[in-house]
């Protein structure tokens, strides 16, 4: 650049955000990166402009805002639907891509300035080292055979995540979540509301993640199904995380900064 960086101006599109980028080992990684960053490089970012942020961000951030310290967290703005005219305020237009609002350009006219800026997608599979990635379980469980284990989860206001991660060991098992109105009873299945419908999983060959988003208060029950089997146990080992979106706790959200 011919000229001395002491602080950086960043811009976090975050369109497209969805429950599958909040799996569990991606998110951790992704906080090593930002703990790395906050260690050697306090003072290097000037401010964070969040743009087209869902309704999902204030959960994403919550999974990764303990790495940072109060000071990084002060210079994030989460910015509304005029974000692009806030951008101009803090970033000349020459330098900004036509398509955040600004006139900078690729020598060819391209507005995504894909010479300047790697823009991300899907990892192909050609870049796979392995067909699924260790994961250290905090609980493990045996489902008696012909028998069913359920979990529950007390939801208190809608909005929150319900993650899961489990494998089994030795053959597949069983696996939806239900909800019912009261903590400490149990109930049958068929009693209660299914909500992601009970099927099958090899998760002894592949260990199984996924999320739901919460749309009302309840008690959520995982339950791992072990009914079919007549002749073998299965133990589990899984992990199971209620995440907040804490509003309260969330980056401010405004349409200056």
């Amino acid at each position: 650049l011919g000229r001395n960086v002491e602080s950086i101006t960043m811009i976090y599109d975050v369109e497209g955000l969805g429950l599958k980028h909040l799996w569990k080992p991606a998110i951790d990684t992704y906080g090593e990166i930002l703990q790395t960053f906050e260690d050697n490089y306090p003072e290097a970012l000037k401010r964070l402009f969040v743009i087209k942020a869902p309704k999902l961000f204030p959960v994403a951030f919550n999974l990764v805002r303990h790495f940072l310290c109060e000071n990084t967290r002060q210079k994030i703005s989460v910015l509304g639907a005029n974000w692009q005219e806030v951008l101009l305020k803090h970033i000349d237009e020459e330098e900004l891509p036509v398509i955040y609002g600004g006139k900078l350009t690729d020598p060819d006219g391209d507005p995504r300035c894909r010479t300047r800026i790697s823009h991300v997608g899907p990892v192909p599979p050609s870049y796979y080292v392995r067909d699924h990635v260790k994961v250290d379980y905090e609980h493990c469980i045996t489902v008696s055979r012909g028998s069913s284990q359920q979990l529950d989860y007390e939801i208190l206001f809608p909005g929150c995540v319900l993650r899961w991660q489990f494998a089994s060991e030795g053959a597949d098992i069983g696996f939806g979540v239900f909800l019912k109105a009261k903590k400490g009873e149990w109930k049958k299945a068929s009693e209660m509301q299914e909500v992601i419908l009970s099927q099958r999983f090899n998760s002894h060959l592949v260990p199984e993640d996924g999320s739901l988003t919460c749309e009302r208060p309840g008690v959520y029950v995982l339950r791992f199904d072990n009914t079919y089997s007549i002749f073998q146990a299965k133990r589990i080992s899984y992990t199971v995380e209620v995440l907040l979106p804490d509003r309260f706790q969330s980056p401010q959200t405004n349409d200056e900064s």
